[in-house]
């Protein structure tokens, strides 16, 4: 067990900076709610352990370096409760205030329950695992981000980001990775309406893709195993290779590459406004058509 210089247990604060700037210290059991509605309770604490805490005041995890937050409870109130920490670990909480993470850099998640708007912005070498969140504009301008066994809903999510890896999730979300950049997301269910426009590298595996317009004006688009439902306007002025198990209801306009799949009940290649050459190409038997439609 690590040895702390200072433990604080069974304590209720409430003031404006209560534990401010402690340093290799424990607080445990404690409980951050009061009259004096402070903000900023840990602010620039460095090396610390956060034990079975409630929180329900503002700001309360501010520029803090090398933490350890666990089985603890962050209410509505605790509006932006963790902006411009570095190196630490959430294990078994529940962060329900708005814009819970910002900034941040280097933050394991474990097995939380997360619902909070605006979460994990702008933010580097996140790692998400068996977490339930719900989140409008989850991750925005993020890089570096690593999400398995996540059970996600919201809206907008994963725009703008840079290498994201996802796996075994399912993410049930209006749109998702547009503009993004260098995403992979394996064995995992994707609901949404419009996923991907713009994005650039953005490769699906083993995924099973549910919604109108996915995948639109891609660059460097990759899909290998994958199944679609609902899936109407697909590919329109993206530049793809596909590998689709089953039924595509429409293909429109590929810009480039080979789009194989078992059926399609309509491809349009008309009213373009750019050049469009790719190929939709039907697998009979378990093998590829030597035409394309």
């Amino acid at each position: 067990m690590k040895q702390f210089d200072k433990i604080i247990t069974d304590k209720q604060f409430d003031e404006e900076r209560a534990l401010y700037n402690i340093q290799d210290s424990r607080v445990s059991k404690c409980i951050f709610a009061g009259p004096a509605d402070g903000e900023s309770v840990l602010k620039e604490s460095r090396n610390i352990e956060v034990d079975a805490c409630s929180f329900s005041l503002r700001y309360p995890l501010w520029h803090v370096k090398g933490f350890v937050l666990k089985d603890s409870t962050m209410d509505e109130l605790t509006r932006a409760a963790i902006w411009y920490a570095d190196d630490g670990e959430i294990a078994g909480s529940r962060l329900h205030g708005i814009k819970a993470v910002r900034e941040c850099s280097h933050i394991l998640l474990t097995d939380c329950d997360i619902d909070s708007q605006e979460f994990g912005w702008k933010s580097a070498g996140i790692t998400m695992k068996k977490c339930r969140v719900n989140s409008e504009y989850l991750f925005f301008d993020s890089r570096d981000v690593v999400l398995s066994d996540v059970v996600m809903t919201g809206k907008y999510s994963f725009q703008y980001m840079e290498n994201l890896k996802i796996d075994d999730c399912t993410l049930d979300t209006k749109d998702a990775f547009w503009h993004s950049r260098n995403v992979v997301v394996k064995n995992s269910l994707i609901k949404g309406e419009y996923l991907g426009w713009f994005s650039e590298g953005l490769t699906l595996i083993n995924c099973k893709i549910i919604g109108t317009q996915p995948l639109c004006y891609c660059k460097n688009l990759k899909l290998i195993n994958c199944t679609m439902e609902g899936t109407d306007l697909a590919f329109e002025y993206s530049d793809v290779e596909a590998d689709i198990i089953g039924n595509v209801m429409s293909v429109k306009n590929p810009r480039s590459g080979r789009i194989v799949l078992d059926s399609v009940d309509e491809v349009i290649m008309e009213d373009a406004a750019m050049e469009c050459s790719g190929d939709v190409i039907l697998r009979i038997g378990g093998v590829r058509d030597t035409e394309a439609i």
